[in-house]
């Protein structure tokens, strides 16, 4: 019996390799295993609404989200609760989560990938109400998203860019924090809370993170001084940050933020208003994907 695969696709994530999505189904999906549907989204958050409706449907075995870390949050977004499995055809930028789970960045490997229908249970952390696929932060982590979603430009040189801008000004703040019990106070510039081990671009904020454990990883790093940044910023291209001066590291099943003041948060790269009080919570093995 064939499965039946629904494909979301951003158009415009990344730098465009979903454009010719509809050519690499033909030639690199297993007709003869899976049957597909295409639907391109048309607005900020249309990815939740289609899969909701997918799910509503029931006609579908799985939903495989065509674009970046934002567009994979937004399908898991409207699957949440049932039982479809997740696929990733990585067309983003910086492509954390695929990268993470060791999902080819060419689309027609990916699509490969999808033929095998190996099915991988990973956890999900949830903010509030908001799900959380790979990694979510405040701070000056919120600040960069935020300027990222006003921003006409995508990919690392943006990121690089907006970074770069804002980093002489922003001021570090003083969070309070509950881990798992235990009541934490520090000052910060950025802190992340993280389900997968990288921002994505192979930077990988959490090196000790595993997306089975059940654990968020809570990784709060302290402004680092312009003369540290040579010996800190390679740590996070060879998976060994936590050895960073300027890193303290956490791993919790549960965490509250009491006073997120400037309210945003960085959610899998796209920034959300969220609120002040911020419940983080670890959804073990709760989401099936695709992987290879």
């Amino acid at each position: 019996m064939k499965r039946s695969l629904l494909f979301i696709v951003n158009p415009i994530s990344g730098i465009g390799k979903q454009k010719k999505i509809e050519d690499l189904l033909k030639d690199h999906l297993d007709n003869s295993l899976l049957d597909y549907t295409v639907r391109y989204t048309e607005r900020v958050h249309h990815g939740s609404e289609l899969a909701r409706e997918a799910v509503e449907q029931g006609c579908f075995d799985a939903i495989v989200a065509v674009g970046g870390d934002g567009s994979v949050n937004d399908v898991v977004s409207g699957m949440a609760g049932s039982n479809l499995t997740l696929g990733i055809i990585p067309c983003g930028s910086g492509n954390g989560l695929a990268r993470n789970l060791k999902i080819p960045l060419t689309p027609s490997h990916a699509i490969e990938v999808l033929n095998h229908y190996k099915v991988a249970e990973i956890d999900t952390i949830y903010i509030n109400e908001h799900v959380v696929t790979s990694i979510a932060g405040i701070g000056f982590d919120a600040r960069v998203a935020r300027r990222m979603k006003q921003a006409k430009a995508r990919g690392l040189q943006a990121y690089a860019k907006i970074i770069l801008s804002d980093y002489p000004t922003y001021k570090e703040q003083i969070f309070r924090l509950n881990i798992d019990g235990k009541e934490v106070e520090r000052k910060a510039w950025f802190i992340s809370f993280a389900n997968s081990n990288q921002f994505g671009y192979n930077t990988a904020i959490a090196p000790l993170a595993k997306l089975d454990d059940g654990l968020i990883d809570v990784c709060i790093v302290d402004r680092i001084p312009l003369l540290h940044l040579p010996l800190s910023a390679p740590l996070l291209y060879l998976n060994h940050f936590e050895l960073s001066q300027h890193v303290e590291y956490y791993k919790a099943r549960e965490v509250t933020v009491y006073n997120n003041d400037e309210k945003w948060v960085n959610i899998d790269g796209e920034g959300e208003r969220i609120g002040k009080e911020l419940h983080i919570v670890n959804l073990r093995k709760s989401l099936k994907v695709l992987v290879p």
